[in-house]
């Protein structure tokens, strides 16, 4: 489409005289699908495209510029830049004092209108053009990467140049500072007078620089411009977006939200990094009999596999690396994700859309009809999905979901309050896995190092104990940024529901019981889990403790 208001565009053209109804209603009439009546118009030589925008500009406010034989000097390249230009169909023509002059094509495309003093600068003096003498004017700038339609992919790993909009600048150097020290998410605060960034690195939120608080509508809009779909003038109500970018030859993709706070919007970007896919289950921190164990489970023909913790504990990951092991062409997997976070490859992904009824129960049972081998549910948020997918794994199907529960054996009561019978959920479930998140010492710089008098009370230690330990501590290198982490692992406890505890569950005994029988029956706690990683150099007392605060007995 030409212009975002055609209807208005051709009741101006007749107000001119320049058409009538009988050459819209023609025009109409033999247009092609999914062309519009002003293009159709154009096509078909009643009116010129040059006409068109004359009319435009006139009736916008806007100066026509004539740009054939235009020729543009060399600095104009340097005014913007090529994905600018393509991405709003724009080109530069000069500058007027502290203004810069741009040509556009559609005058009432508000939306670009409104963006651009956010992406270039806010000084700007609109002109108007066709868009094919626009279009023109791009290839005689940037020459042959312009005819080609830029091959344009937003890139993080190509930094702005120095004549490029400082604002744009800071954004790009802010997500590449942010790549580079692998941070998980991305804050941007505004406090009442300045603007705060911070970086999660290895679960960790760390102040990593302020802006002055005038930069703040530029920053937030150049964001939302990033993702596409952001409304730029809407500033009360909550969004959400996505943003996809290239650094070091690796897509990364963010997730985006965007919240008004009473110092004006706030940002969150969370970097989804898709090399995470391809981690196996030691890279995730399961010990070699954990792993082996896991691994039997998780190839059984069916049943339910669930994953428990708090939130932000790496139970998505989990998951995904559970799929990436069992994925193979003779299996047919489908996941619901709320939303799908990562694009795997041979794996039917659909993501929940509650506003237009596409719920996780929806889903799910629309996904039977697919005839799966393995399904995977982000979440077991109430009755009817626990239902469907207890159902799925009794016909044969193995269902990999979530729950938020505190330890592997809580799982099991907090089916029984979603309102799952007793018998449904021994009958189903083959295995409880749960886990959470520490901090991993940097292989580069940790030191030798020994537990204090607390550490090991804490920990229920004896000096005995530490004959053969591996204790290490942080230092700090340029490697982890003199923290003297770097990267994280899980501590896990897996819970096998074997037929002795399948009868426990029957019988509907408290959870203190079952973690008493599944301990007698060999599953290792969080917190001990947390110990032999202890002893094995690959953490920290403080991080465990911190991390068991709720396993301690």
């Amino acid at each position: 489409m030409l212009y975002n208001n055609d209807k208005y565009i051709l009741e101006l053209l007749q107000e001119a005289g320049l058409v009538e109804e009988r050459d819209i209603l023609q025009a109409e009439q033999g247009k092609k699908q999914g062309e519009s009546s002003l293009e159709a118009l154009v096509k078909s030589g009643v009116i010129s495209d040059e006409q068109v925008a004359q009319t435009v500009a006139v009736n916008s406010g806007m100066e026509y510029v004539d740009l054939h034989g235009f020729e543009p000097h060399p600095g104009l390249k340097s005014l913007m830049t090529l994905e600018t230009a393509l991405r709003y169909k724009i080109a530069p023509l000069g500058t007027s004092g502290t203004a810069l002059q741009i040509v556009v094509s559609d005058p009432y495309d508000f939306e670009t209108l409104d963006a651009l003093p956010h992406v270039l600068q806010p000084e700007l003096e609109f002109f108007c053009s066709t868009p094919a003498l626009i279009k023109t004017l791009q290839a005689n700038i940037f020459g042959n990467e312009a005819v080609m339609g830029g091959g344009f992919k937003k890139s993080a790993d190509s930094s702005a140049s120095d004549d490029d909009a400082p604002v744009i600048k800071l954004v790009t150097n802010m997500l590449m500072e942010a790549f580079k020290n692998k941070a998980s998410d991305i804050h941007i605060e505004p406090l009442e007078k300045d603007i705060r960034v911070r970086f999660r690195m290895d679960g960790v939120l760390v102040d990593v620089e302020h802006h002055p608080k005038r930069l703040h509508a530029a920053i937030i809009g150049r964001i939302k411009i990033l993702t596409g779909s952001m409304q730029l003038d809407e500033k009360r109500v909550p969004q959400d977006g996505r943003i996809q970018m290239n650094y070091n030859d690796k897509e990364v993709d963010m997730r985006v939200s965007v919240i008004p706070t009473n110092h004006g919007e706030s940002v969150v970007m969370r970097v989804l990094d898709k090399s995470s896919l391809r981690l196996g289950l030691s890279d995730l921190g399961f010990l070699t009999d954990d792993q082996a164990s896991f691994e039997q489970l998780i190839t059984l023909p069916d049943g339910i596999i669930l994953v428990t913790g708090p939130t932000g504990s790496g139970k998505t990951t989990t998951l995904y690396a559970c799929l990436h092991f069992i994925n193979r062409p003779d299996k047919k997997i489908i996941t619901v994700e709320d939303p799908v976070e990562y694009e795997l490859a041979g794996i039917n992904q659909v993501g929940v859309k509650e506003d237009v009824g596409m719920t996780f129960a929806a889903a799910l049972r629309a996904m039977l009809r697919q005839a799966p081998n393995i399904i995977m549910l982000g979440e077991i948020r109430d009755l009817e999905t626990a239902s469907i997918a207890i159902q799925a794994s009794l016909t044969g199907h193995l269902v990999f979901s979530t729950l938020h529960t505190n330890d592997a054996p809580s799982a099991v009561a907090r089916l029984a309050d979603i309102g799952v019978k007793p018998f449904l959920i021994a009958s189903a479930v083959r295995a409880i896995e749960a886990q959470r998140l520490v901090r991993k010492l940097c292989g580069d710089c940790k030191s030798p190092s020994s537990l204090s008098d607390r550490e090991l009370r804490a920990l229920g230690l004896e000096v005995a104990q530490m004959v053969d330990a591996s204790i290490y501590g942080p230092a700090g290198c340029s490697k982890c940024r003199q923290g003297g982490y770097r990267g994280r692992m899980s501590l896990v406890e897996i819970f096998k529901v074997d037929d002795e505890v399948r009868t426990m569950i029957n019988q509907q005994l408290t959870t203190p019981q079952l973690r008493k029988r599944a301990r007698e029956l060999g599953m290792r706690t969080l917190r001990e889990d947390g110990i032999r990683k202890v002893l094995s150099g690959l953490t920290t007392a403080d991080e465990v403790i911190e991390a068991t605060m709720a396993d301690a007995d």
